[in-house]
């Protein structure tokens, strides 16, 4: 999409008004959508890699032989791919715009930057949950389709939401701070990890819970999902309130 298009998509209103923060994010939104549908450069990239992390694990896991509980360490196995894919889907996610000088063009039109946050991190969290919706289930197919798995094991859905909405909004905000540098992969990873830890930590420790299904432990999962959620509250609002200044600089 090219500069002079994005700005018509920013700049849709009434009587050439700068339009309604709504409406400035379901164009916005749209776009990106629109744009990722197109080219499928995100979520294929994002797929293939982290069919290739299965095929890692596949080939260090079949060195142990069938003593090894899997079961035990998932919940971390699983996040690890889910983290290390989505690092990959961020790095991509404003890579099409910078390229092409979209950027620009949506900075020049009337939009409000935090709407340009909210917008870009919800596109990022749809395309992260499509990843995962594929991703999940083949991690069950090749490693605990023999195992056997607690009746807690659905809620495993809770951790990653609220995980992934973390992710997402996090990962966006530091996105946009690396689009510009040198070596933006690595420093990218380099900002996330540090600053996403009590996220992570507190998501494998809700996800092994309802792997685990022990009894007594039903309590913890809760606590790190609280946990998880009061992170995503204060660092999505850090971010919406410090979005202005990253992306202007």
């Amino acid at each position: 999409m090219s500069r002079i298009e994005n700005e018509r998509v920013c700049a849709k209103g009434s009587g050439g008004r700068a339009p309604r923060a709504l409406a400035q994010y379901r164009a916005l939104l749209a776009k990106d959508v629109r744009q990722e549908l197109r080219t499928r450069e995100m979520l294929t990239s994002m797929g293939v890699y982290a069919l290739l992390v299965l095929t890692i694990y596949g080939a260090a896991l079949a060195q142990v032989g069938d003593k090894l509980q899997v079961v035990s360490f998932a919940g971390g196995l699983l996040w690890a791919l889910v983290i290390f894919t989505s690092l990959l889907g961020l790095n991509r996610s404003f890579g099409h715009e910078t390229e092409s000088g979209c950027l620009e063009g949506i900075l020049l039109a009337p939009v409000d930057r935090a709407v340009i946050f909210l917008a870009k991190a919800t596109s990022n969290l749809l395309f992260l949950l499509a990843v995962e919706v594929v991703v999940v289930p083949l991690f069950f197919l090749f490693f605990l389709s023999g195992a056997e798995l607690a009746a807690t094991t659905p809620l495993i859905a809770v951790p990653l939401l609220v995980g992934t909405v973390g992710v997402a909004g996090v990962g966006t905000l530091l996105s946009t701070m690396t689009i510009e540098t040198r070596g933006r992969d690595v420093l990218l990873a380099i900002l996330f990890i540090p600053v996403a830890f009590p996220l992570l930590y507190a998501c494998v420790s809700a996800t092994t819970c309802a792997f685990l299904g022990v009894e007594g432990t039903m309590g913890t999962f809760w606590t790190s999902c609280g946990v998880a959620l009061v992170y995503d509250v204060v660092m999505i609002a850090a971010a919406w309130g410090l979005y202005e200044f990253v992306v202007d600089a």
